[in-house]
């Protein structure tokens, strides 16, 4: 007879002394007396992985997020037993392991500053209702300590004292305390004593962070299941910590299509065919910029995947050729609910090869989404990706759709009270098999990835373009994104610029908003300061529901018609500037947009800067946040910056007043810059451009500019064929000297550059081009000089007098 019912609460287990250590290469081993094992690698000298075991042996080590392509390898590594520790030695970092506890602290191999320690360290938790372990990270938080990252979480930039979940959550209207949202993406910088790190904890089950939150002096962070397996960054620069971070889960796998950082307009929906020729053909008319057209839900077959509807698109394929022909790119929305219909081809396949989730005990996963009752394919299933990607010959091969959205794939389903799959669906996980808890953050990413090899493989040779709303880390290699159903108001403008910096400091830079809001109208004004601030995303689109009015350019009136023209007129002049950016985040991992800390971590004043924003190297970004607003203060940062506007300078480290009406916004350029524009198209490759403009901004001193040219499109470019000019600025008080390196196979069209020179502090006596004279008509185009030279020049020659001094 049984008269014990009551579980055993063990509450929280921790690690007991070492009791042995091996050395396995690059993989340490550190064992306590009561099962627990450390499994300590040294992937670089400024990056180690720990990872954690309380039974004595470790499950297959499998992850969706770090690529095979991470870079690997250090130049030093010393291991020496001390009396009451271990201390692992590579060229930057020190790491103490107490033979006691277990606990970690890693010390700056350099300088030997403490950079990050244990304060409970690794725990866990024994979970009675699924079996396995709640695994825990509790970590030491310093006086002054800043924490940046984990996604698109819509708050502060800052995440000092708050707390957050990692679950992907369809949440339609979110608001700015909203948590969890879209993305679950667990990396975070810490920033303290003008050092920076980053920890990833790669953990797919659903997790969360406390950043000083419960107690002042910690940080932890934990997970409902899985492993305790974490990954540590040092920077020192915090620039530095996003590149490795970036670098381990993977950088895109290809740059992007121009076309595609060009304007995309969609709503919910556009159809008839008639509809879409009518919103294309006002663009041309109007003269505004556009080169994608969106076709939501309604362009399906009752909302079935892969399917058209006859009745508003009778011809397809003859619509996508004669909106290519006037420029216009299509992309397809397509879900991962595949609607329950034994006439339905998709469903019949997956049915009959059992490529659909499953309940625990054998049921399939069924849930209400658009088509009405559907079934999910198991993305997890490598098996399952192939067939997916197979289904996709049609849209982009035979009918020539050129970019697909996946939306809806968190998994969201309607109707019930978490939103989505119960805990108890079962995936294949490539051979791994695991219950929804695990698979359900990683579930859309597995859904872009599959999306993502279809159309590289029916796009070919042209590059695909995918868009996901689901995130985990590592799905930047994929795809690009956006941040979910936002709402028409000033707060979603001030989120939206958020969570657009804080994707890129979390390895994500393709990102961008619904501009305007999805949800509810926005007035002219609200709009306006929207494109503005889309003009600086990677990610350039207006999307809006669709069921409270229209939210095309010319919705609203003439003046907000004009400037939004005005604006992405300015973002289609900046494309080589963006396009040599996304060069340096596809090579290097180099966020595209860097918030002000990131720029400038020393300056303690950018550390809750929240508006302000770095546009790749050179160029500073504030949107207008408010109504009635005729400019801000904002905090231009240290140096100088000449106002893209005026050409005044002003000296950066202070916060300051900038005019900016409703037709303006504050953008300044760093001294010494060369920014590349092209001519005004009204898509891509509607010119041949013969010549480029290079606006150089005059500085006392020395700057590097890059510009990135190639095709434009497909992936001649991974083969050498590309254009990679490197320009060096050097300023004296009566000279200028331009020099030019160029890099790469590649010819382009544009034969010869315009340089318009911003600043310049003297009146040009004497022009020499490649230590040749050459003669100088000081042509002044609204008072700046203007020099056209070849575009194969190798130094660039500025004599002057100093009669402006």
């Amino acid at each position: 007879m049984i008269v014990n019912t009551e579980l055993e609460n063990k509450g929280n287990l921790f690690p007991s002394k070492i009791i042995d250590f091996k050395k396995d290469v690059d993989k340490l081993y550190f064992s306590t007396d009561n099962d627990v094992i450390l499994e300590l690698t040294v992937v670089r000298d400024s990056v180690l992985r720990f990872r954690y075991t309380t039974v004595g042996n470790f499950d297959n080590d499998f992850s969706y997020a770090i690529t095979k392509y991470a870079s690997i390898g250090y130049n030093k590594l010393e291991i020496e037993e001390k009396e009451d520790s271990y201390e692992v030695t590579t060229s930057k970092l020190r790491c103490e392991i107490s033979k006691e506890s277990l606990r970690v602290s890693i010390y700056d191999a350099v300088d030997g500053v403490l950079i990050n320690q244990d304060e409970g360290g690794f725990h866990w938790e024994e979970s009675y209702q699924y079996g396995g372990n709640i695994v825990k990270m509790s970590k030491v938080s310093n006086d002054g300590e800043s924490y940046y990252g984990l996604g698109d979480k819509p708050n502060h930039l800052n995440l000092k004292g708050k707390r957050y979940n990692n679950w992907v959550t369809d949440s339609y209207a979110y608001g700015k305390d909203t948590d969890p949202i879209y993305k679950a993406i667990p990396f975070y910088t810490g920033l303290h004593h003008g050092k920076a790190y980053g920890i990833f904890f790669d953990n797919t089950f659903m997790s969360s962070f406390d950043f000083a939150h419960e107690r002042r002096n910690v940080t932890s962070f934990w997970a409902q299941g899985g492993e305790m397996n974490y990954y540590f960054f040092y920077g020192p620069k915090m620039n530095d910590v996003v590149e490795s971070y970036t670098d381990l889960t993977g950088k895109p796998h290809h740059l992007p299509p121009l076309w595609a950082l060009g304007f995309h307009q969609c709503k919910w929906s556009y159809y008839p065919e008639s509809k879409v020729k009518e919103i294309t053909s006002t663009f041309r008319k109007l003269q505004i910029p556009c080169d994608a057209i969106y076709l939501d839900i309604d362009y399906m077959d009752g909302f079935r995947c892969f399917t058209w509807n006859k009745e508003y698109f009778p011809d397809p394929k003859r619509m996508v050729k004669e909106l290519m022909e006037d420029g216009f790119k299509t992309v397809a929305i397509i879900d991962p609910g595949i609607k329950i219909d034994k006439d339905y081809s998709v469903f019949k396949e997956a049915l009959e090869n059992d490529y659909f989730c499953k309940r625990a005990d054998g049921d399939y996963m069924k849930g209400k989404v658009w088509p009405g009752e559907c079934y999910f394919p198991d993305f997890t299933n490598p098996e399952v990706r192939d067939w997916w990607s197979g289904l996709f010959k049609e849209l982009i091969e035979d009918i020539g759709v050129k970019g697909v959205w996946n939306d809806m794939n968190e998994p969201a389903v309607m109707e019930v009270p978490n939103k989505t799959f119960p805990d108890d669906v079962r995936h294949d996980y490539d051979g791994n098999p695991c219950s929804h808890r695990k698979a359900h953050n990683i579930y859309g990413m597995q859904m872009a990835r599959a999306t993502y090899q279809g159309l590289k493989k029916y796009s070919y040779p042209k590059r695909p373009f995918v868009i996901t709303r689901s995130a985990y880390s590592g799905t930047q290699r994929y795809t690009s994104t956006w941040t979910g159903d936002n709402v028409a108001t000033w707060e979603h403008l001030w989120i939206a610029n958020i969570q657009a910096q804080r994707m890129a400091m979390s390895g994500f830079s393709f990102a961008g908003s619904d501009i305007g809001g999805f949800a509810e109208q926005p007035q002219g004004e609200l709009f306006a300061r929207w494109i503005q601030l889309g003009v600086f995303h990677p990610f350039f689109r207006v999307h809006s529901s669709g069921d409270h009015g229209d939210q095309e350019p010319w919705a609203f009136d003439e003046d907000v018609t004009d400037i939004v023209r005005k604006f992405i007129e300015i973002r289609y002049q900046l494309l080589p500037y963006l396009y040599t950016a996304f060069w340096n985040y596809v090579d290097h991992g180099t966020p595209l947009l860097k918030s002000l800390v990131l720029f400038d971590q020393e300056d303690v004043q950018t550390h809750y800067r929240t508006d302000e924003f770095i546009f790749g190297e050179q160029i500073l970004a504030c949107p207008v946040l408010e109504s009635n607003a005729k400019g801000r203060r904002m905090y231009i940062p240290r140096g100088k910056w000449y106002n893209f506007w005026t050409d005044e300078i002003v000296k950066g480290g202070k916060e300051m007043w900038v005019d900016a009406d409703i037709d303006s916004m504050p953008i300044f350029i760093k001294e010494g810059a060369i920014i590349p524009k092209y001519p005004i198209q009204q898509y891509v490759g509607e010119k041949e451009i013969k010549e480029i403009t290079l606006d150089v901004y005059y500085k006392k001193g020395k700057e590097e500019s890059e510009l990135f040219s190639d095709a434009n499109d497909g992936f001649d470019y991974t083969k050498g064929r590309y254009s990679l000019r490197n320009f060096t600025l050097t300023g004296r008080s009566s000279e200028l000297i331009i020099n030019q390196y160029k890099e790469g196979k590649f010819v382009t069209d544009y034969d010869t550059f315009n340089i318009q020179i911003h600043g310049l502090p003297f009146d040009i006596v004497e022009v020499q081009l490649d230590n040749e004279k050459i003669a100088h008509k000081s042509l002044k185009v609204n008072g700046i000089d203007s020099i056209t030279v070849h575009k194969n020049f190798s130094e660039l020659h500025i004599i002057g007098n100093n009669s402006k001094a």
